[in-house]
């Protein structure tokens, strides 16, 4: 058969149809608009998943963007090792039809160690002394010497912004001029930011969609040249989020969940504690040790301001969450509510980590880290100033961040629920009409992909 048709897809983070208005060169190329229908948790490693093998997390195994590891006795979130995802992936599925399909993955998600032929995602360098300083991973590893330094201080934290986006579209350019993949798949965070910080409908938001539009303008204007298909789509989109809710507080004030100290300061102890939840914007995993306690957790839960449902073993398989990975129950927050992953019941006992970036070590997500504490009327210089230095100087990437409650508080967006109005539903964009029904459910995706690259009739 002929090469297939070039495919590019776009992972535009937290757009929607309301931003879109704002981005004239993405809606020039892709003019083609339908409704995505998201999973729950409409997260991002979860719905990457679904996008690329079709399949629920009963079957992928990516039940959020991290989970207790119960044979580690750990909570990890932002693992990146593909062999974490099951199911046949979209470019596998590829080469069932055309063995030498090619495939570029530029900073989707589990891309470390995917069998794909050109694969570039953020790897920091962390040095001896402590030190973490901005760097990416790249498959094959020459490729890494003919891109820039990854902007990894704008790619997440107080500092993150435009930088790491457009460094990523320039990345995806330059790997379509010269190593010209069947398949490449671009992750686009920029949106994710300010409609966290901010919410999803003010200024902040559409100048946002603005620079986002005109950072990848250059890509799609190469796109259109080499013929290339496009798809842009979004994981989910953000919704106005104002109440953190402290589900770890609650387990803790009725004995179930441990801490153990060091130095002064309280850590998680998941080995001994009766039940714990593992927060992830508006989803939560709680974990519970002994099947005697399920009703009372579930009651708990259920019975605290901002828990919309509580998923049994029922109601996740309603939900395609019936993994073993998944907790015990799995909670969905009420809007405008998110899930904090906080636990000490004095913040004085707070771990060092509580107040920096730390994704790797907080047993959930945590939003405030896109904060800065804001240390009065020069605080928005601060910031600028503040990421330029740790980025200029190698520091150790610990940033303060808006301090516990005020930072929580202080968070106007979030996702992970179903969405209740076609308004707050992501999108699927296509420079192809054949690709615009009404509706698309996530599990569609990867058969209307192949569709598009004419693999399939």
């Amino acid at each position: 058969m002929d090469r297939p048709t070039p495919l590019v897809v776009l992972n535009v983070v937290g757009l929607n149809p309301s931003l879109l208005e704002h981005m004239p060169n993405l809606r020039r190329t892709c003019q083609h608009s339908s409704r995505l229908e998201p999973i729950l948790p409409a997260v991002t490693c979860s719905m990457q998943a679904t996008l690329l093998t079709g399949e629920m997390p009963r079957e992928h195994g990516i039940v959020g963007n991290g989970w207790y590891f119960r044979d580690l006795g750990e909570v990890l979130l932002w693992r990146q090792h593909h062999a974490l995802m099951g199911g046949e992936k979209l470019w596998q599925a590829a080469r069932q039809v055309y063995p030498d399909y090619t495939v570029a993955n530029v900073c989707w998600w589990y891309a470390m160690g995917a069998d794909v032929n050109w694969t570039v995602t953020p790897r920091p360098i962390y040095r001896a002394d402590g030190r973490k300083e901005p760097d990416c991973y790249t498959f094959p590893a020459d490729l890494h010497d003919e891109l820039p330094v990854f902007p990894l201080f704008s790619y997440w934290g107080p500092g993150a912004g435009i930088a790491s986006s457009k460094w990523i579209a320039e990345t995806a350019q330059h790997l379509m001029r010269t190593r010209q993949p069947d398949l490449t798949l671009v992750y686009l965070p920029h949106l994710d930011y300010d409609l966290q910080r901010f919410g999803p409908h003010g200024p902040e938001a559409i100048k946002a969609a603005v620079e986002l539009d005109e950072a990848i303008a250059p890509m799609l204007g190469d796109c259109q040249e080499r013929g290339a298909t496009v798809v842009a789509l979004s994981e989910y989109a953000i919704t106005p989020a104002d109440q953190p809710v402290h589900i770890n507080k609650l387990l803790r004030e009725h004995g179930l969940l441990n801490v153990h100290t060091q130095d002064g300061m309280e850590y998680l102890d998941p080995w001994t504690s009766r039940a714990f939840a593992v927060a992830d914007h508006q989803i939560a995993h709680v974990y519970v040790r002994d099947e005697a306690d399920l009703a009372t957790v579930a009651k708990l839960c259920a019975d605290l301001k901002g828990v919309a449902k509580v998923l049994d073993a029922q109601g996740k398989a309603e939900h395609g969450l019936d993994h073993p990975r998944s907790g015990e129950l799995v909670l969905v927050a009420e809007p405008p509510a998110w899930f904090t992953y906080y636990y000490w019941l004095d913040p004085a006992m707070a771990p060092d980590f509580a107040t920096h970036v730390e994704i790797h070590r907080k047993p959930g997500y945590d939003p405030a880290e896109l904060l800065f504490d804001p240390a009065g009327p020069g605080a928005a210089k601060g910031r600028a100033a503040k990421a330029l230095l740790k980025k200029k100087l190698g520091m150790r990437y610990r940033m303060n961040v808006v301090g516990l409650e005020a930072g929580a508080s202080a968070i106007r967006g979030s996702h992970g629920m179903l969405p209740q109005s076609a308004a707050d539903a992501p999108v699927f964009l296509s420079s192809q009409a054949e690709a615009a029904p009404a509706a698309i459910a996530a599990t569609e995706v990867k058969k209307v992909l192949l569709r598009l690259a004419g693999l399939t009739p």
